[in-house]
C-alpha cells in the first residue's frame, strides 16, 4: 500500500510538500503560543493540562526535525510516515484538549485533506481512516471518565465522516489536475515540436525571408537570406546597414501595397532579388515579412519550362522541317558542283549549305534537350580519363588547334556520368578553340585539373586566349540561345550546365586577363566511412 504514495518529481508537488510543512509549523506554534500564554483553559474544554502542554511542545519541536531532515523528501514510504505521524499526533492532542468541544478536530481534516494532495488512493483513504478511528475513539475514551452526550458522539462521527469526504475530494481533484498537467505536457511537447519543424523548415527553404520590425530591425532571417544577401549574420541589426535599395522597395510598397515591388541588386555578389512584402501586425510595433527570390532561378525554371515545350514541339515536326532542309543542302551541294557557276554563285550555295546546317545543329540540340536522358553517375578517378579524353581530342583536332593539359597532384575520385563528362568538354573545347582562332592563328585551350584548397573537391577549368567575354555578357552566357557567333546555336554552353548539374556538378565562368575561363566543379566521390 504503501507503494501506491505519489512519488512526483513536478514541482507542484514541491510546492504541496512545502505547504504541508508550513501547516504543520504554523499549527505547532500557534499551540506553543495558546498554551505559553495561558489561554488554554479558556479555548480548551476539559483539557489534561500537562498532556496538551507536553503534546503541543512535542508536536512543534517533532516538526522542525522533519521539516530539517523531510525537507524535499520523495519516497513514497517517506510521504507515508510523515502523514502518519502527523495524524496519530494531532489525535493525542485531540484528546488531550477534551475531544470536540477543544475544535482540534477541525485541524485533522485540514491536514489528511492535505496530506492526500501527496498521497493516492487507498493510502490516502488510510491516513482518512486513521484520522477518523483516532477521533472516534479519542471520544469514547474521554466518555469512560467523563459522560458525554449524545451531540458530542453525534459531532465525532461527523468529524470521521469528513475526513472520508475531505480525502475523497482532494484526490479526485488532483486526478483531475494531473490530467489537466499531463495534456498540457502534450501540447506543450506538440507545439516545441512544431515549432523546431516550423524553424527546420524555414531554415531549408530557397526563398529568403526576413521579418522586420517597425524601425527596420530584422527580428528573423533564414540562411537563405543571408546567402542572397551576402551577409553572415542580418539578425538583430538594421536593414538599412546591408540594402538600402530594399528599405526603397519597402517604403513604396508601404505607400501603395498593390504595386508589385521592383527587383533589385545585391552589391557584394551581384544577385538579382525580387522582393515581396507583407503586414504581419497593425499597431504601434508592426512587423513586415520580406521574401526574396533569386531571379535567375525563376528565370532558369521558366527556361526550362520553354525548352521542354519547344522540344516536344521540335519533336513533333522535325521530321517535316528536317525533310525539307536536307533536301535544300543535298540541293545546294549538287548545284556548287556545276562548272557552269562563277565564284559568286559558288559563294551563295556555301551560304545556302551552311545555314541549313545550322538549322540542323539548332534541331539537333532541342531534340537533344527534349530527349536527355538520365544521368547514370559512376565512380570515375578524372585523372586517367582525362588523359585518355586528351589524347582522343589532339588526334581529331585540326592543325592549327591544340590542346594542353596540366594535371596537379592529389585524389581526383568523384561520381560523374563519363559520356556526360565527354559531352560538356567537348562543347567547351570547341568553344575555346573558336574563340582563341580569334585573336591567333593557332588556336589553344589549356586543360587544368586540380583539388580546390577551401572545399577539397576536384576541379576542372578550361581556359582559351582568345578576347575573353565582356562583363555585360557574362550573365548570360548560360542562357539558351545566347551567342556571340554567327555560325553558334546558343545551346552549347546552356546544355552544359544542364549536364554538371544533373550529376551534381557545378559550371561556373571565371573572368581572368588574356582570355576565357570555364570551371567545373565537381561532387565529392570519396566513399563514406
Amino acid at each position: 500500500m504503501v507503494a501506491e504514495a505519489a512519488t512526483t518529481d513536478s514541482k507542484q508537488a514541491q510546492r504541496l510538500l512545502r505547504l504541508y510543512h508550513l501547516y504543520r509549523l504554523s499549527v505547532g506554534i500557534t499551540l506553543v503560543l495558546l498554551i505559553s500564554s495561558n489561554m488554554d483553559n479558556r479555548l480548551l474544554t476539559s483539557a489534561n493540562d500537562d498532556l496538551l502542554r507536553g503534546g503541543s511542545w512535542l508536536y512543534l519541536v517533532l516538526n522542525i526535525l522533519l521539516v530539517v531532515f523531510l525537507e524535499n523528501t520523495r519516497r513514497p514510504g517517506q510521504l507515508f510516515s510523515l502523514a502518519l505521524v502527523d495524524v496519530l499526533l494531532l489525535c493525542g492532542l485531540f484528546f488531550a484538549a477534551g475531544g470536540v468541544g477543544s475544535a482540534l478536530g477541525n485541524l485533522l481534516i485540514v491536514s489528511v485533506a492535505i496530506s492526500n494532495t501527496l498521497l493516492r488512493r487507498r493510502i490516502g483513504l488510510l491516513i482518512a481512516a486513521i484520522a477518523a478511528l483516532g477521533i472516534v475513539g479519542s471520544s469514547f475514551l474521554l466518555g469512560i471518565n467523563h459522560s458525554l452526550s449524545a451531540n458530542e458522539y453525534l459531532q465525532a462521527g461527523t468529524l470521521g465522516a469528513l475526513c472520508f469526504a475531505a480525502s475523497l475530494l482532494v484526490q479526485g481533484l488532483v486526478r483531475r489536475l494531473e490530467v489537466s498537467e499531463t495534456l498540457a505536457e502534450q501540447r506543450a511537447s506538440e507545439v516545441v515540436g512544431l515549432e523546431a519543424l516550423n524553424a527546420l523548415i524555414l531554415q531549408r527553404m530557397r526563398t529568403g525571408i526576413l521579418v522586420l520590425d517597425h524601425e527596420h530591425r530584422v527580428l528573423l532571417a533564414n540562411h537563405s537570406a543571408q546567402n542572397l544577401l551576402a551577409r553572415s549574420q542580418l539578425q538583430g541589426h538594421l536593414i538599412d546597414e546591408f540594402s538600402p535599395t530594399l528599405v526603397e522597395r519597402l517604403q513604396l510598397w508601404m505607400n501603395n501595397p498593390t504595386l508589385r515591388p521592383q527587383s533589385l541588386k545585391v552589391p557584394g555578389n551581384g544577385i538579382e532579388l525580387q522582393p515581396n512584402f507583407i503586414a504581419l501586425e497593425q499597431g504601434p510595433n508592426p512587423r513586415t515579412l520580406v521574401f526574396l527570390e533569386d531571379l535567375a532561378q525563376i528565370t532558369q525554371q521558366a527556361q526550362q519550362l520553354k525548352l521542354a515545350a519547344l522540344g516536344r514541339l521540335t519533336a513533333g515536326i522535325s521530321h517535316e522541317i528536317r525533310n525539307p532542309l536536307g533536301a535544300i543542302s543535298h540541293a545546294a551541294q549538287l548545284l556548287a558542283e556545276s562548272e557552269e557557276l562563277d565564284s559568286a554563285d559558288r559563294r551563295l550555295t556555301q551560304i545556302i549549305q551552311d545555314h541549313s546546317q545550322r538549322m540542323n545543329r539548332v534541331i539537333e540540340n532541342v531534340l537533344q534537350l527534349s530527349r536527355r536522358q538520365q544521368s547514370a553517375p559512376q565512380r570515375l578517378d578524372l585523372k586517367p580519363w582525362l588523359e585518355n579524353f586528351v589524347a582522343e581530342s589532339r588526334e581529331q583536332a585540326g592543325e592549327r588547334q591544340q590542346i594542353h593539359l596540366r594535371i596537379n597532384s592529389g585524389d581526383f575520385t568523384t561520381l560523374m556520368d563519363p559520356n556526360q563528362l565527354r559531352q560538356i568538354l567537348d562543347n567547351l573545347l570547341r568553344n575555346g578553340w573558336r574563340h582563341s582562332a580569334l585573336l591567333h592563328e593557332q588556336a589553344e585551350v589549356w586543360l587544368a585539373l586540380f583539388t580546390d584548397p577551401d572545399s577539397q573537391l576536384a576541379v576542372l577549368e578550361v581556359q582559351d586566349n582568345g578576347p575573353g567575354v565582356p562583363a555585360e555578357e557574362q550573365a548570360h552566357l548560360f542562357e539558351p540561345f545566347f551567342t556571340t557567333s554567327s555560325q553558334g546555336t546558343g545551346l552549347g554552353l546552356y546544355l552544359s550546365r544542364e549536364l554538371c548539374e544533373s550529376n551534381q556538378a557545378r559550371l561556373d565562368f571565371q573572368s581572368r586577363q588574356g582570355g576565357g575561363c570555364f570551371r567545373i566543379t565537381f561532387a565529392h566521390g570519396r566513399k563514406q566511412s
